[in-house]
């Protein structure tokens, strides 16, 4: 075989960066695929989601039942992003020898049990605690999810089935807030986290239903972890993880203030236009199921490049609401194409080592929202409002630019 046609050739010649497609050996997948299970998953995303995001629209309500400031209730959420960002690589380590059926029921139990400590909570080191079960189970989930769904579909339909699980997260997003919002006025703050409760009661029995017996098959350790990022590819991935996903946060973290002092939206409008975010990153996340299907590193450059130049926009047209309000809904769309791109780009640069792989990408997705909203807030605090969306348009040009030029790519045949 000459280097002409040598796959091994073109590789270290540049012309191609990826590794010949997978097939189902290499990747353990079933040859139909297991949908019902896939749904089980899709309906976990939803519960860890709603809980996560439930504080934000209940926090006043908390810190006055429970005698705290906002500030200090506010640390609810911090200590969940911080506990996920360490679980996500250490439960796959630490559950190495255990079936996944049995880790993804434990995961679902200590959902379930958050939200009951949440909802009787009368103290905020009560609260804490709950929410630190929260964040293992978060992470834990996050981190597996994705090893998971290549072992329940073939991996052909791979792309669509993550699409489908973080059907979950758009639901969520849509959903958490304002219904929160709205039974915490109607009933307490506590009834948002029995109604949540329930939800993880029903998701814990429907995975018991649905999932298959999942053996243990990767090995993942702190060995494995240090030889993962070895590997150029899962380097290239987290760095553009750390800076797509920075400047994503940076933007939208702070978009309500540019929506008050800048756009001067009434609450009304406000509500209506994030509602309208929500609905854009459900529709979004289809459509990035689609593209990654295709291509991964497709699905990641056209929302980059989308949301980047959204960014851009509302650096120079935020004074107008109708620029404002389509720019972010369509911001909603783009973001859509990230996660199912990035869990599509991690598994398939470490098909061996899935597991371990998709916990540094979640670790790097909690370092890069913390970084992206202290960044954020710092050009906030100088720069004022359109802190956010400048910092956005640099991260993200950056993060796009670098998955463009070293992203995957197909292999030649």
């Amino acid at each position: 075989m000459t280097s002409s046609t040598c796959p091994e050739c073109l590789e270290a010649d540049g012309r191609i960066d990826a590794a010949p497609p997978l097939t189902n050996a290499d990747t353990g997948a079933p040859n139909e695929a297991l949908w019902p299970a896939v749904t089980s998953l899709a309906l976990g995303v939803f519960g860890l989601v709603t809980a996560e995001f439930l504080p934000a629209s209940l926090l006043t309500a908390m810190a006055t039942d429970l005698h705290v400031s906002v500030g200090a209730a506010g640390q609810a959420v911090t200590a969940t992003a911080l506990v996920g960002a360490v679980a996500a690589p250490s439960i796959p380590l630490l559950t190495r020898r255990f079936d996944r059926k049995l880790v993804m029921l434990m995961l679902t139990v200590l959902l379930v049990v958050s939200n009951a400590l949440a909802a009787t909570a009368t103290s905020l080191p009560v609260l804490l605690v709950a929410r630190v079960l929260l964040g293992i189970a978060l992470g834990g989930f996050w981190s597996m999810s994705a090893a998971l769904a290549m072992r329940l579909v073939p991996d052909a339909l791979f792309a669509r089935a993550m699409s489908f699980i973080l059907t979950g997260v758009s639901v969520a997003t849509v959903c958490a807030a304002p219904i929160g919002a709205w039974m915490g006025d109607t009933w307490g703050w506590r009834s948002a986290f029995i109604a949540a409760g329930v939800v993880s009661v029903f998701t814990l029995a429907v995975q018991l239903i649905t999932l298959p017996p999942l053996p243990p098959r990767d090995n993942p350790n702190l060995r494995v972890l240090g030889e993962l990022l070895t590997r150029p590819s899962v380097r290239v991935a987290l760095l553009a993880v750390l800076l797509v996903i920075s400047g994503h946060f940076a933007g939208f973290t702070y978009i309500r203030p540019l929506m008050e002092q800048i756009t001067q939206m009434s609450v009304g409008t406000i509500t209506a236009v994030l509602l309208g975010y929500g609905v854009g990153g459900f529709f979004g996340n289809f459509a990035g199921g689609w593209l990654a299907g295709r291509s991964e590193r497709l699905a990641i450059v056209c929302g980059g490049g989308v949301v980047a130049l959204l960014a851009a926009i509302l650096l120079v047209g935020a004074h107008s609401v109708f620029v404002t309000a389509l720019a972010i809904t369509l911001w909603g769309f783009a973001f859509g194409a990230f996660p199912v791109g990035f869990q599509t780009w991690i598994v398939r640069a470490a098909p061996d080592q899935a597991e371990g792989a998709g916990g540094l990408l979640v670790a790097a997705f909690q370092i890069a929202i913390a970084s992206g909203a202290i960044g954020g807030g710092l050009l906030v605090d100088h720069i004022g409002a359109l802190g956010g969306p400048a910092f956005a348009v640099a991260a993200v040009s950056l993060g796009t630019l670098l998955t463009l030029r070293h992203g995957p790519r197909p292999a030649l045949p």
